[in-house]
């Protein structure tokens, strides 16, 4: 069994910055694409960030340039740097596995962005 655990979200002023991180069991990791998604409140879950088995990223148009995706796969850790943060971004953050989120879930991480 996979389990992803996120942390590292909170409340934050806009323009500030947070790093979410996630912590996979299981061997699968460091063959898989890690990402992250985010749903706010009323609104579809959307993707946030992902990246290859190899470190290759990608963004959604709202957050490049402001956030960072990474991993660790020493480590079994994937992260999400989070600069210039805005109200928009509230929302419950989740890891995923697979490009297009297609295996496990984390529980999510909440992230709430003052004005």
């Amino acid at each position: 069994q996979v389990q992803l655990v996120e942390s590292g979200g909170g409340l934050v002023q806009a323009g500030g910055s947070l790093r979410l991180s996630c912590a996979a069991s299981g061997s699968i990791f460091s063959i898989n694409a890690m990402g992250w998604f985010r749903q706010a409140p009323g609104k579809q879950r959307e993707l946030v960030a992902r990246i290859t088995s190899g470190g290759i990223p990608n963004y959604a148009g709202s957050v490049k340039g402001r956030f960072t995706i990474s991993r660790d796969n020493a480590k079994n850790t994937v992260y999400l740097q989070m600069n210039s943060l805005k109200p928009e971004d509230t929302a419950v953050y989740y890891c995923t596995s697979g490009w297009r989120g297609e295996g496990y879930w984390g529980q999510g991480t909440q992230v709430t962005v003052s004005s």
